[in-house]
């Protein structure tokens, strides 16, 4: 990795691109991985910085899940590919009929740069895109930018066991937890050696970041990396939230807070609010609710649940609310609440919430009545692993359960 002299304030890696000048794309043709949310501390998206910064060399741009403008919705509904009239390049969806970069799409690029602003879960299908097109790359012999962007939900928590194999997916295509800890450009170093690609990856860091910051903290604008995470807190409830996404419990997709509110015609607010109070979770309260979804589940039926309202960030664990959530609703209403079927993210046969959660044990825990005692990361296998993939801070020193 390259030496980048630290800067006087806090910067990503798009503003060190611009600004430190990397040998790897001078004279370079590169492609550009991107969305909305990618955009500099003056709310330039970092295709124009780019292109600004180094004219005549932008050769294409790569979209993820979502698309460019982050308006398709989510599990598997596709986006197509396009043009950018103002630059004048092709745009390539990796959420299309090809999830990884085709030899047609990297023709003539020496370079591909990634610049994305993930959100620090293991099922959120940036990390998976990043992957296969480092795949494809280091069999293209095209080399690997990362512009790194801080994990918004901070760099030192871990929650959930490791991705069993058996049920690797494109919401996991390692054995990594739920909430990894870890910044975009640190999982590209791991999975880029402890899967041996391979790839001429290099990561521009950021510049005056702490693991123990999460996004609230960097004055900077919150641009919604895809359209069902609008706020910081959505994103950091969103590692428990989204095992709801294998239940027929709606997620609040449809209302204005996804993710921070739930429920289903079935459930009585109040009794769902008070069995979870009792349950004392750190760092979290909720309260009665009544929302209608304008689609999704339950689309336009008076549905109750709760919203969820986070009340201490470093205490807050989002993975053991939900899990407490999902057995509450199955004790009071185990006739009503169902775990969904496939597909889910081109998954067919296994059932999503064990695709979610990364194995069978979960959905068998909560039948059973057995939720309290699911196994977490060893965090002692996990520190050993990352160690040498870490940008910032060591790995003894910087996560907790």
């Amino acid at each position: 990795m390259t030496n980048y002299t630290p800067s006087s304030q806090f910067a990503i890696g798009l503003e060190r691109c611009v600004q430190d000048r990397p040998a790897m794309l001078e004279g370079a043709r590169f492609g550009l991985l991107m969305n909305r949310a990618s955009v500099d501390r003056d709310l330039r998206f970092a295709c124009d910085a780019l292109n600004d910064a180094y004219p005549g060399q932008l050769a294409a741009l790569f979209t993820p899940q979502h698309g460019l403008w982050g308006d398709a919705q989510a599990n598997m509904i596709e986006t197509d590919h396009g043009w950018h009239a103002g630059l004048d390049v092709p745009i390539y969806s990796l959420y299309s009929e090809t999830r990884r970069p085709t030899s047609h799409m990297l023709a003539g690029l020496d370079c591909l740069v990634i610049d994305l602003q993930d959100v620090g879960t293991r099922v959120y299908t940036f990390v998976w895109t990043v992957l296969e097109c480092l795949k494809a790359c280091a069999a293209a012999g095209i080399k690997v930018l990362v512009l790194d962007r801080p994990n918004p939900i901070g760099g030192c928590i871990v929650e959930g066991p490791l991705l069993d194999l058996d049920f690797r997916s494109f919401v996991g295509g390692a054995s990594i937890p739920m909430r990894h800890g870890l910044t975009l450009g640190e999982l590209a170093r791991l999975l880029n050696s402890e899967q041996a690609i391979d790839a001429a990856l290099e990561v521009i860091p950021l510049a005056n970041w702490s693991p123990s910051e999460t996004f609230t903290s960097l004055a900077r604008v919150w641009i919604p990396p895809s359209p069902n995470l609008p706020r910081v807190e959505s994103a950091l409830i969103y590692p428990g939230q989204v095992l709801l996404e294998g239940t027929n419990l709606s997620e609040g997709r449809g209302t204005t807070t996804p993710f921070e509110v739930t429920g289903a015609s079935f459930i009585d607010a109040e009794v769902l609010c008070d069995d979870l109070t009792d349950r004392q979770l750190p760092g979290v309260r909720f309260l009665p609710l009544a929302f209608r979804p304008m689609f999704d589940k339950w689309a336009g039926e008076l549905c109750q649940g709760v919203s969820i309202h986070i009340t201490d960030f470093n205490a807050y664990r989002p993975l053991r609310t939900t899990i407490a959530l999902l057995a509450a609703v199955r004790r009071r209403w185990p006739q009503q609440f169902q775990w969904l079927a496939p597909p889910y993210e081109y998954e067919t046969v296994k059932p999503p919430i064990d695709i979610i959660s990364g194995s069978a044990r979960l959905q068998l825990a909560i039948e059973s009545g057995d939720d309290e005692r699911l196994p977490c990361c060893p965090l002692t296998l996990w520190q050993e692993r990352t160690c040498t993939s870490l940008l910032y801070g060591s790995a003894g020193e910087r996560f907790v359960l």
